[in-house]
């Protein structure tokens, strides 16, 4: 079935820049980056009279997403394809080296992001950006769906003295736009002086899910498997920053947790008590392969999304992390660091973008109010800042 949605990369022969013809590119792309087609973005601009690839360059999980597990640096290499060299942006340097860029006139980034502040790769574009404006050289996006809506957002917004890799800047957690949205966000605020360019989509809007686009799912990052696995992403993320597994090591990844020490039934039943909206939690038992708790027999429950549209998928894991906390005082643990490059802060903090929640949990605030507090500065973003860059 034809998509009715075209991403940039399917525009790129109509809609790349005139001031940009024949320009030399280097190219940040993943595993995800095709177009409608299944044709690679690589082969794509390889192909293209409109620019001539000079090098290009990968994010966590490496140019074909061959590293499995999380937090598993990568190095560069030369591709035999193309014999262009690849680097690396998630290794001995995230920020690309001034000698990296050398060669080209402007950075070509196409990646399909998953909608959540955590999820590394707009913050590789951030650096990407950074240098490129140092550097003097241009930036093209070429834009993609926000898999879980353009609509939906939800969380804390990123307290600055919590930026790390995990959300360099000002950011809610589930931030309802697209990567193009994102650059412009970032552009204005932090790199005003960068010359930058989005080829926008065509068809998309806002309250699209990706599977109303007809375009189709590739993973973008090895534990990011469907469209379910990202819908719950935005919450259960926050199970990195606890001796509890995410489900690493399961087929359904982010939708399976637990650790060798809950009861299910036990689990299952209090999490029911907060009528939490639009999931079903199923008790299960399982055993990761890798990761957390790797070759042991695990309880915990399977997340069922059964009203997506009504469904919080951060509030759901504030309050799996709640109940897990109050059932299991002497066994549940926050994770302590070195976690995505920060060795001094909590995990759990820079994840969550503040030591709010952590304290909270400990506290035994109630969900509601916990709530209530990330309501109030998310809608003040939505209002002041986000709602000034949406494109569609």
């Amino acid at each position: 079935m034809q998509s009715i949605v075209k991403n940039g990369i399917d525009l790129l022969e109509k809609k790349w820049p005139k001031q940009l013809r024949n320009a030399r590119a280097g190219l940040l792309v993943h595993p995800a980056s095709i177009n409608s087609s299944f044709s690679h973005s690589i082969d794509i601009c390889m192909n293209s009279d409109r620019l001539t690839v000079a090098s290009i360059f990968g994010p966590q999980h490496g140019l074909w997403g061959e590293t499995q597990d999380n937090m598993i640096e990568w190095q560069g290499f030369r591709d035999k394809k193309t014999g262009l060299p690849v680097y690396s942006l998630y290794g001995k340097t995230r920020k690309p080296y001034p000698e990296m860029l050398e060669g080209i006139d402007v950075m070509v980034i196409d990646l399909q992001d998953v909608g959540s502040r955590y999820y590394t790769f707009i913050w590789t574009m951030a650096l990407v950006m950074e240098a490129c404006g140092e550097m003097g050289k241009s930036v093209v996006i070429l834009d993609r769906p926000n898999p879980v809506t353009g609509y939906h957002i939800e969380g804390p917004v990123l307290s600055p003295d919590f930026a790390s890799f995990v959300g360099l800047h000002r950011l809610p957690v589930r931030h309802g736009m697209t990567i193009g949205e994102m650059g412009h966000y970032l552009k204005d605020s932090y790199y005003p002086d960068l010359d930058f360019i989005v080829l926008p989509m065509h068809g998309w809007k806002r309250t699209m899910w990706f599977d109303h686009t007809l375009l189709p799912w590739v993973l973008p990052s090895p534990n990011m498997p469907t469209i379910e696995a990202a819908t719950v992403y935005p919450g259960m993320c926050l199970l990195e920053g606890t001796n509890l597994s995410e489900g690493r090591g399961t087929t359904r990844p982010f939708e399976i947790f637990g650790a060798p020490f809950i009861d299910p039934a036990a689990l299952v039943e209090k999490l029911r008590g907060c009528r939490l909206p639009g999931v079903i939690f199923r008790p299960l038992h399982f055993l990761p392969t890798f990761q957390k708790h790797a070759g042991k027999v695990c309880g915990g429950a399977q997340i069922h999304v059964i009203k997506r549209e009504k469904f919080k998928p951060f509030k759901t894991a504030t309050a799996i992390l709640k109940v897990i906390y109050e059932l299991y005082p002497d066994k549940f643990r926050w994770k302590s660091p070195p976690y995505e490059y920060e060795k001094k802060l909590m995990p759990i903090d820079i994840l969550a973008g503040t030591d709010s929640l952590r304290k909270d949990i400990e506290k035994g605030r109630d969900l509601a109010s916990m709530e209530s507090w990330w309501n109030k500065d998310l809608h003040a973003f939505d209002k002041k800042i986000r709602s000034r860059y949406l494109i569609y």
